[in-house]
Parts: structure tokens; C-alpha cells; sequence
């Protein structure tokens, strides 16, 4: 790439950040739901942008293209955290649900919990977990908390919530999994019947 086509690539990425980095932004904290994944998404989207400037058709929108780019590195980034970080990187009050679920093998481990082995008294109708619940739930990505009530409390269907979210139904089922994970280890903290 010649010096004025650097120069010219230059410009036009760095006038379309101006123009459309907002956007990118918030659509990248929508599917995050983390303001510093999304600054790091938008930062790679605008040097992968600038790097593959030759890849541009000129006349085709910008716009489009640029979110193209951050779409795909959104999806390398829950594809690179599935990897890598699993379900260990989510925690709550200082301790991972790791600790509570799975041994130090990774496998999952069924322990019955004598907190909700055998209550018979349905939660729901209990004040004071109801409380504790919402706390919970309110402490929840929000994304994650959106799956929860859309799935458990509105009785919404899986492509209805995918659809209102803008994910994949896989996506769905993993946060809906780790969010019943994070919930469960919150109420074992924080809820204690009496």
C-alpha cells in the first residue's frame, strides 16, 4: 500500500469511527453485556477495518461493512471465552460457580444441597426469597437476566427470546445455564430458610 493510499484509508476509517462508532459501541454492549469488551470489540473492528481497507468495495455502505467486521469478532469472542474460560470465569461475591458445581476435574458435580433438597413449601409464595431472588436476579448480566425472565417468568419461547435479544439459540441455552448457575450460588449465599 502506497503512502497515499495509506493516507487515504486513514481518513476514511477514521471518519467513519466518528460516524458510526456510537452505534458499534452500543450494539457491542448490547451483546457483551461488558462496557470494556465492547471498547475492545469496537477498537479491533476499526484496525481489522484498516487492515483489510483494500477488501472494500467502494459505492457499498460503510455502515454495513464495518459491522460485519464487529459482528465477527463478537462471535470470536464468545468462541474464544467457550474455549478458554468456560463456565470458571463467572463470579459471584469472590467465588466462582466452579467451586460450587464442578470438581476439580471439570466434571459436573450433583451434590444435593440440603437447602433445596427437600423443601416442600413452595419458594415462590415465601416473602423474603422472593426478595433475595430479585436481588439475585438484579445482579445478573443483563442479557443473562433477560433470558431468565423471558424464559422462566414471561414463558417465552427460545426463538422469541433469541429474536428479542439478537442471539443465537445456542447462545441462549448457555446463558441460560450459566445464569441459573450464578442464581443458585447467590440464594445459597444470601437466601437461609427459616
Amino acid at each position: 500500500m502506497s503512502t497515499t493510499e495509506a493516507n487515504n484509508s486513514h481518513a476514511a476509517i477514521s471518519s467513519w469511527f466518528a460516524k458510526y462508532g456510537d452505534d458499534m459501541y452500543s450494539w457491542a454492549t448490547y451483546k457483551t453485556s461488558s462496557k470494556e469488551t465492547a471498547e475492545d470489540l469496537v477498537q479491533d473492528t476499526m484496525l481489522s477495518a484498516y487492515k483489510s481497507f483494500d477488501r472494500y468495495k467502494p459505492g457499498s455502505n460503510p455502515k454495513t461493512w464495518l459491522f460485519t467486521i464487529l459482528n465477527n469478532k463478537i462471535i470470536d469472542y464468545y468462541r474464544a471465552s467457550n474455549t478458554t474460560k468456560s463456565i470458571n470465569a463467572t463470579e459471584l461475591q469472590g467465588r466462582s460457580v466452579e467451586e460450587d458445581h464442578f470438581d476439580s476435574n471439570g466434571v459436573f458435580s450433583k451434590v444435593q444441597d440440603p437447602l433445596w433438597g427437600n423443601t416442600e413449601e413452595n419458594l415462590l409464595d415465601n416473602a423474603e426469597f422472593l426478595t433475595v431472588l430479585e436481588s439475585c436476579l438484579e445482579n445478573l448480566p443483563v442479557n443473562w437476566r433477560s433470558v431468565i425472565l423471558g424464559k422462566y417468568f414471561d414463558h417465552k419461547k427460545g426463538s422469541e427470546i433469541c429474536k428479542e435479544l439478537g442471539i443465537t439459540s445456542s447462545n441462549l441455552w448457555q446463558m441460560a445455564h450459566r445464569a441459573k448457575l450464578q442464581l443458585k450460588t447467590c440464594l445459597d449465599q444470601n437466601w437461609k430458610d427459616n
